[in-house]
C-alpha cells in the first residue's frame, strides 16, 4: 500500500474541504438553524457523495461523463439548476426574515429541516456540482495511475469519505450547540443570504462555463 500517495490524497482533499463553497455553506445554515441531527444528516450526505465521486472516478465513469458533451452539459445544467434553486430559497428566507424580525426572536428551530431532507440536500449539493466531478477526475488522474493496487484504490476512497465526514460533522456540531446557535439566530438572515449568493455564484459560474465552451 502507498502510504505516501495516501498520505498526498488527503492533505489535498482537506485544503478543498477547508475551502468555502457550497458544501461549507448548507453545513453552517443547518448547523445555526436547524437541528444537529440535520446538519450531521447533510455532512454524512456530502461525504456519501464525495464517496460516490471517488468511486466514478476510479473507474473512469466520470471520466467518460466529461468526454461526452452531451452527458457532460446535462450534469452541468442539472447541477447549475439544482444550486441556483437552493441559492434562491435561501435568499427568500432572507428576506422574509427581515420583513419580519419578529419570528427570529420567537424561532427557535428553522424550517423543521428532517435528518433525511438534511441528507439529500447535503448528497444533492455535493453530487450535482459539476465542480466536484471534474477536481476529482484532475486529483485522480494526476495521483492515482494503473499500476496503484486495489488495495490503495480502496483505502483511498475510505479516507476521502472519513475525512470529509469528519470535517462536517466537526462543524455541524459545533455550530449546532444551543449557545451558538441563539448567537447565531438574530445574524441567521445574513447566513441565508450569504448561503444563497454562494449557491447562486456557483450556478452562474458553472452557466458560464457552459457557455464559454460551446
Amino acid at each position: 500500500m502507498e502510504f505516501q500517495l495516501l498520505i498526498s490524497l488527503s492533505m489535498i482533499h482537506l485544503i478543498a474541504l477547508a475551502s468555502p463553497g457550497p458544501d461549507f455553506a448548507l453545513v453552517v445554515r443547518l448547523a445555526t438553524q436547524e437541528s444537529r441531527v440535520a446538519a450531521v444528516a447533510s455532512a454524512f450526505g456530502i461525504a456519501v457523495a464525495i464517496l460516490g465521486h471517488t468511486l466514478l472516478s476510479l473507474t473512469g465513469v466520470s471520466l467518460i461523463i466529461q468526454s461526452s458533451d452531451v452527458l457532460f452539459t446535462i450534469v452541468q445544467l442539472a447541477g447549475a439548476s439544482y444550486l441556483a434553486l437552493m441559492g434562491v430559497g435561501a435568499i427568500k428566507s432572507a428576506w422574509l426574515h427581515w420583513q419580519d424580525p419578529v419570528s427570529i426572536e420567537t424561532c427557535v428551530q428553522g424550517e423543521g429541516v428532517t435528518a433525511y431532507k438534511g441528507f439529500m440536500q447535503g448528497l444533492y449539493t455535493n453530487i450535482l456540482n459539476p465542480k466536484a466531478l471534474v477536481f476529482f477526475i484532475t486529483l485522480f488522474s494526476t495521483l492515482i495511475t494503473p499500476q496503484v493496487s486495489f488495495s490503495t484504490k480502496s483505502m483511498a476512497a475510505f479516507l476521502l469519505f472519513s475525512l470529509s465526514f469528519i470535517w462536517f460533522s466537526f462543524i455541524a456540531i459545533v455550530l449546532s450547540k444551543p449557545r451558538v446557535q441563539l448567537k447565531m439566530k438574530k445574524v441567521s438572515p445574513l447566513i441565508n443570504l450569504v448561503t444563497g449568493l454562494v449557491f447562486i455564484g456557483v450556478a452562474l459560474m458553472i452557466i458560464s462555463g457552459l457557455v464559454t465552451s460551446h
